[in-house]
């Protein structure tokens, strides 16, 4: 019998602080706070859509989704949930079932992580 080793997920959120910065500098602190929690608030609506398809496979309206999902995390900042985005529909494009389903756990790690940051997040990866 061999050995079983557990493997450890060791995936960093790398976030663009210039988006939000930007943000900050042209609409001033309390419409930018606004802006970007009715941003995050959408963000999540989205992916609590999305997570509601993709259980019940209803695939059609999803490469849609994921591409809005795409954007407004690019507009946030947010560039790994980007690029898991991106990565997804890129599989689903392609019909890779698995790889999909593997991506989109990837998305809902990133998008757990990056929505709820636990207070050791400050770990250099923004």
């Amino acid at each position: 019998m061999g050995t079983i080793l557990t493997l450890h997920l060791q995936e960093r959120i790398l976030q663009d602080g210039d988006a939000i910065a930007s943000i900050y500098r042209s609409l001033g602190t309390a419409a930018a706070d606004q802006v970007i929690t009715r941003a995050l608030g959408e963000l999540a609506l989205v992916l609590a859509g999305l997570a509601s398809q993709i259980r019940n496979h209803e695939l059609q309206s999803t490469d849609r989704q994921l591409q809005k999902l795409r954007v407004m995390a690019e507009n946030l900042g947010m560039k790994s949930l980007e690029g898991a985005a991106a990565d997804a529909r890129h599989c689903l494009q392609r019909g890779d079932g698995t790889a999909f389903a593997a991506i989109w756990a990837r998305i809902l790690r990133i998008a757990r992580r990056s929505l709820n940051p636990d207070p050791e997040f400050a770990d250099g990866s923004m």
